[in-house]
């Protein structure tokens, strides 16, 4: 009987916490065909992915030393483990995803002598609001890269645009579409109703509290608007500080941090979705709110408006984005 051997894949992400770069990560590695691939998954900080990875069965490699914030000790540190990893496991594709795992890791997986290097590009990092200075270095650190890398996914036509100006890189890119159950179920509103007055019509939004997701422009919006009731779904490291604006603008009837819950869970609560955010590439949260048919207020940004204007949502399937990476990878 003829066998046929499986090949390794490793992807390697910065977070393990959950976002949407993790909810591609743990499609990706729990929907590949198991008769086909070997699945390793690397990730700097423990969180929800890697639970959810650990429950489904794929093997993990934490590397703790890989983090979010700039430090050349630490990055030196990951760079050398990431290599050792690569040359431990001879993975035949290493996939990275997030801008410090992608730098670093495609450096380290050239020189272990990598086969195939894809990096997703989850909205480009040089677009987000810092000093010119930060953003050239950014940009040249993310063209190095993708100029490491033998495939760059990009997620949307918009960051599709921007790739192809980039010197030296554009055979290499290419555009798949995060991709969701187009069917998903929607659970009960309760989590969100109850925390508000009866008849409110809730305003709500989903997303990590960072800077990028601009969450404090609709608690400035509320605080102008004394009819606007709105629901925050999500954590992070902004959160002390949306709270004390929620305090000092006096609104803390009106809106509310409810922490993580699954979009499936919250959005039957909202009579209207928001996503405020500076920076995106493909948001999920804005493919379940359309997918579930709620009103949308979004700021045009990255693959925002591809996503409000298709009439055709078959494109986001997940269906379509497996096999469309699946074929990449072959």
């Amino acid at each position: 009987m003829e066998t046929t051997t499986k090949k390794k894949i490793l992807f390697v992400i910065t977070k393990s916490n959950w976002g949407g770069a993790q909810r591609y990560v743990y499609d990706l590695a729990t929907a590949l065909p198991k008769d086909e691939f070997e699945v390793h998954v690397a990730f700097g900080q423990p969180g929800l992915l890697a639970l959810k990875l650990k429950a489904a069965g794929i093997t993990t490699h934490p590397i703790f030393s890989l983090e979010r914030n700039v430090s050349l000790l630490a990055d030196i540190k990951s760079f050398f483990e990431l290599a050792r990893l690569f040359r431990t496991e001879k993975p035949e594709i290493v996939h990275l995803n997030s801008s410090k795992a992608g730098g670093v890791g495609a450096l380290a997986a050239r020189c272990a002598g990598v086969k195939k290097i894809v990096f997703t590009a989850h909205g480009w990092p040089f677009w987000e609001q810092r000093n010119p200075v930060s953003r050239v270095l950014i940009y040249l650190f993310s063209w190095l890269t993708a100029f490491l890398s033998h495939k760059v996914i990009v997620v949307s036509n918009y960051d599709l645009s921007v790739a192809k100006k980039m010197p030296f890189i554009g055979h290499k890119i290419i555009r798949i579409y995060n991709g969701i159950d187009l069917n998903f179920q929607l659970y009960s509103a309760d989590a969100v109703r109850h925390s508000f007055p009866i008849g409110a019509r809730i305003t709500g939004t989903i997303g990590e509290l960072t800077r990028n997701k601009n969450q404090i422009a609709l608690i400035e919006q509320a605080k102008n608007d004394p009819d606007m009731y709105v629901a925050i779904v999500g954590d992070g490291e902004d959160r002390l500080y949306l709270n004390k604006k929620i305090e000092e603008y006096g609104l803390t009837r009106r809106v509310k941090i409810m922490g993580f819950h699954w979009a499936s869970g919250v959005l039957r609560g909202f009579d209207v979705f928001a996503l405020p955010s500076l920076k995106e590439g493909l948001p999920y949260v804005l493919l379940e709110a359309k997918a579930a048919g709620l009103p949308i207020v979004a700021n045009r940004i990255g693959g925002v408006s591809e996503i409000l204007d298709t009439a055709n949502m078959d494109v986001f399937s997940l269906e379509r984005m497996m096999r469309e990476t699946i074929a990449l990878y072959r």
